[in-house]
């Protein structure tokens, strides 16, 4: 289990707010994987350095970003972020929000294929 000892104050509760108030298409995301892959725990809003990773699991170094619309506009924000996550060992799996609410399969097929297993 993550100790969040080494997070800025407020970490835990924004988390908890996040998740919460998490987008439709990112709940639905969540649940589809952990029941695609229930040998897998999938965490979600989690703290990797000053960000919240939408989606992680451990066991396969796996990072799923949900991306809505407005990601179009903050490119340089994301690439940051993607940056961090993947320098502390994950693999970052970018899928957009319109593809959960349009494609699930597709998407999981996507994201088992990119974190190296099968659906």
């Amino acid at each position: 289990m993550r100790l969040y000892e080494d997070q800025p104050s407020g970490t835990v509760d924004r988390a908890r707010t996040l998740r919460r108030d998490a987008p439709a298409p990112e709940r639905r995301l969540l649940r589809a994987l952990r029941e695609a892959f229930p040998h897998l725990k999938w965490r979600h809003q989690v703290p990797v350095g000053p960000y919240l990773a939408d989606i992680l699991c451990f066991s396969e170094r796996a990072g799923i970003e949900v991306d809505g619309d407005t990601h179009a506009s903050t490119s340089g924000y994301d690439s940051v972020r993607t940056a961090t996550i993947e320098r502390a060992g994950f693999r970052v799996i970018r899928v957009a929000n319109r593809g959960v609410t349009e494609n699930l399969p597709g998407v999981l097929d996507h994201i088992a294929r990119e974190k190296g297993g099968t659906a």
